[in-house]
C-alpha cells in the first residue's frame, strides 16, 4: 500500500523567527530533496514565506514529524531543532490541506494568487530531483487544478491581496501620499517584481537593487526606475523613504550598523518592510530612532481588514476542494486494490490457459475452432470476475475485500499448486 503524508510548519502556529530557520531557497532544495528521497523514496518540499511543508509518499503513514525535521536541519547544515511547532497529516487530510493551500484558503492573505505558482514550483523541483512518485504527481497536479478552478469559478481572488500588495498598502497607510516618496525595492525575484509592479506610477521615484545587477536593471527599466549595484545598497537606502526587501538570501542583507550609518544626521523617517523569509533586515533595526520596521507577520493585520470581503467566497472554494479531495481519495484507494485486481485476473487467466491447452491437446479441431474456444473461455472468465472486481473497485468499500479475495482465490500461492 502507498500513503501520502505531510510534515509542515506554517504562519498559523509559528512566527517568522521560527519559520525562517526552515525556509529553503531554490538552490537549497536539491540537497533537501536528496536527503528526503533517500529516506522516504518520494518527497516534495513547498517552501514559501508562510510555510515549509514536506509531502512524502511511503508504504506507511508518517506520524512522527521529528525524523523529517531532523533531515531538514541536516539539509540546512544545522544542529537538530527541538520544539518547533511542526504538524503531521496523512491520507485524505494531506490532499485537503494542499488543495486549500493551492486555492488560497490557507494563506495568510486569503485568496492570494502567488501560492499557485509556488505549488507548481515545488513539484517541478521534486521532478528535477527524481523524488516524485505517481501518488505525489497525482496530488500536486490535482492541487494545481483546484487552484485554477477556484480562481475561475469563485470571486475569492477579486478582493485578494498578495503579500507584496499588502506591503504597499502598509506603506500608504503609514506615510499617506507616496507621490513624492522614493522607494527602494531590494530583490528582483518574483516578490520584488510584484511589489515594484504594485508601486509603479504611484510614487515619486523608484530604485531597484538586486544581487544580480542584470535582473535589477531589467526590472528598473521596465518600471522606469533606476538600478543600483547591490554593493551600493546602503547609499540607495539613504536616498529612500521606503525600503521593501524580499531576497532569497540566507542571511540578513540589511543590518543594524548599515541603518545606523544611514540615519546618522538624517531628519526624515525611514520605513522598512521586510517580506523576506529568511528575514532580510536585522530585527534590532527597529530600535533605531526614526526607523519603522515591519516584517511579514506584521502584514497580517493589514490583510485582515479585507478578510470579510473574501469570506463569502471561501464556502464556494471549500466545496470545490472537497470535490477534488473525494476524487483523490477514491484514486488512492484504487491503488490499494489494483494489485489484488491484477493478481485475480492473472490467476484466472493462467488457469484458463492451462485448462484450454489441456483440453485442446486431446481434440482434433481446426484453428478457427481453437480461436472460438479461446474467445468463449475468455468471455466466461471475464463475466465470472466482473462481480469480485467491481466489489474491489467500489470506493470506500473495496479495501475491506482485499484480504478475503486473496484468501478465496489463493492469490498469494503458486497458481500451479491448485490446478487439478
Amino acid at each position: 500500500m502507498m500513503h501520502v503524508s505531510l510534515v509542515g510548519i506554517s504562519h498559523r502556529d509559528a512566527p517568522v523567527a521560527v519559520r525562517e530557520r526552515f525556509a529553503f531557497a531554490p538552490d537549497e532544495l536539491p540537497r533537501a530533496l536528496a536527503l528526503l528521497g533517500a529516506r522516504y523514496g518520494g518527497a516534495a518540499v513547498l517552501s514559501t514565506c508562510n510555510r515549509t511543508e514536506v509531502y512524502i509518499a511511503t508504504p506507511e503513514p508518517v506520524g512522527d514529524p521529528r525524523p523529517v525535521v531532523a533531515l531538514l536541519c541536516e539539509a540546512k547544515g544545522e544542529a537538530p531543532v527541538e520544539g518547533a511547532p511542526f504538524f503531521a497529516l496523512s491520507g485524505a487530510e494531506v490532499a485537503r490541506h494542499l488543495f486549500r493551500v493551492a486555492a488560497g484558503i490557507d494563506s495568510m492573505v486569503i485568496g492570494e494568487s502567488e501560492i499557485l505558482g509556488q505549488v507548481r514550483g515545488a513539484f517541478t523541483a521534486a521532478t528535477a530531483a527524481h523524488t516524485h512518485t505517481p501518488a505525489l504527481s497525482r496530488l500536486f497536479h490535482s492541487a494545481i487544478r483546484v487552484g485554477r478552478r477556484v480562481r475561475t469559478h469563485t470571486a475569492i481572488g477579486r478582493y485578494a491581496v498578495s503579500t507584496s500588495s499588502t506591503a504597499v498598502a502598509l506603506a500608504r497607510e503609514t506615510l499617506g501620499d507616496l507621490s513624492d516618496k522614493t522607494v527602494l525595492v531590494v530583490g528582483a525575484g518574483e516578490a520584488g517584481k510584484l511589489t515594484a509592479g504594485h508601486l509603479a506610477g504611484g510614487i515619486g521615484r523608484m530604485l531597484v537593487t538586486s544581487r544580480s545587477f542584470e535582473r535589477g536593471a531589467e526590472l528598473a527599466e521596465a518600471l522606469q526606475g533606476d538600478a543600483r549595484p547591490f554593493a551600493e545598497r546602503e547609499a540607495a537606502i539613504g536616498e529612500a523613504d521606503i525600503v521593501i526587501s524580499s531576497t532569497a538570501a540566507h542571511d540578513c542583507v540589511i543590518d543594524r550598523a548599515m541603518i545606523e550609518r544611514v540615519m546618522r544626521g538624517r531628519s526624515r523617517a525611514l520605513m522598512l518592510v521586510d517580506i523576506g523569509v529568511p528575514r532580510d533586515v536585522e530585527a534590532s533595526v527597529r530600535e533605531i530612532p526614526g526607523v519603522h520596521l515591519y516584517d511579514i507577520d506584521e502584514l497580517q493585520a493589514v490583510s485582515d481588514r479585507n478578510l470579510h470581503l473574501r469570506r463569502n467566497e471561501v464556502a464556494a472554494a471549500e466545496a470545490i476542494v472537497e470535490d477534488y479531495v473525494a476524487k483523490f481519495d477514491e484514486w488512492m484507494q484504487s491503488l490499494q486494490v489494483m494489485p489484488t485486481v491484477a493478481a485475480l485476473r492473472a490467476r484466472a487467466e493462467a488457469l484458463r490457459e492451462a485448462e484450454v491447452a489441456r483440453t485442446l491437446a486431446r481434440l482434433d479441431v481446426s484453428d478457427e475452432d481453437r480461436n472460438r474456444i479461446h474467445a468463449m473461455t475468455t468471455a466466461l472468465v471475464k463475466k465470472l470476475l466482473h462481480g469480485p472486481v467491481t466489489a474491489l473497485k467500489t470506493p470506500q468499500e473495496g479495501e475491506r475485500w482485499i484480504e478475503a479475495a486473496r484468501a478465496l482465490f489463493n492469490l498469494d500461492d503458486d497458481p500451479g499448486e491448485h490446478e487439478s
